[in-house]
């Protein structure tokens, strides 16, 4: 059975990385969304929190699992048995970067392929920066996020807003 491997910070986890997650669920038997704790992007939540946000999320998809992580995804992926990496690139600047850090995998780990998928026409637009940018400010994001992770957005708002009084 092939192992596929979805990484990423997701921070939030927004529609969009759902669109992809749904349809690499297609592709591959098994799925694992690696969620990466990412010291250097100082997340808004905690590894714990995002990994609970995302089992909720995709609690519909039987052949996902979430899994949480620190270190090399060289690491992970080989821990798991993966033998492809999900990514996905929704404009030139992403596949830049995605190529770029695909290059350095396929050094590392020449057994595993990385494909890119890109997310469909209405979720293009959508970033995990905006995303928390726009819910920090009080805006509403609920057509960019499922409904959990916009809950939860809004319970960090408050939560920020009451320690920095």
């Amino acid at each position: 059975m092939i192992t596929a491997t979805y990484p990423g910070t997701f921070d939030p986890l927004t529609n969009g990385h759902l669109d992809l997650i749904r349809r690499a669920c297609w592709i591959f038997p098994k799925l694992i969304v690696a969620v990466a704790e990412s010291k250097r992007k100082h997340t808004l939540f905690t590894l714990e929190e995002r990994v609970q946000m995302a089992k909720e999320a995709v609690k519909g998809f039987p052949n996902v699992e979430v899994v949480g992580f620190e270190g090399l995804l060289v690491d992970f992926v080989r821990r798991h048995g993966s033998t492809c990496i999900v990514r996905g690139a929704r404009a030139v600047s992403d596949f830049e970067y995605e190529f770029q850090m695909a290059g350095m995998n396929q050094k590392l780990m020449p057994e595993v392929e990385t494909i890119f998928l890109t997310p469909a026409e209405q979720f293009q637009f959508i970033s995990g920066t905006f995303v928390r940018e726009i819910a920090m400010m009080g805006g509403d994001v609920s057509g960019f996020v499922p409904q959990n992770i916009r809950a939860a957005l809004e319970r960090k708002r408050i939560e920020l807003k009451q320690t920095s009084l």
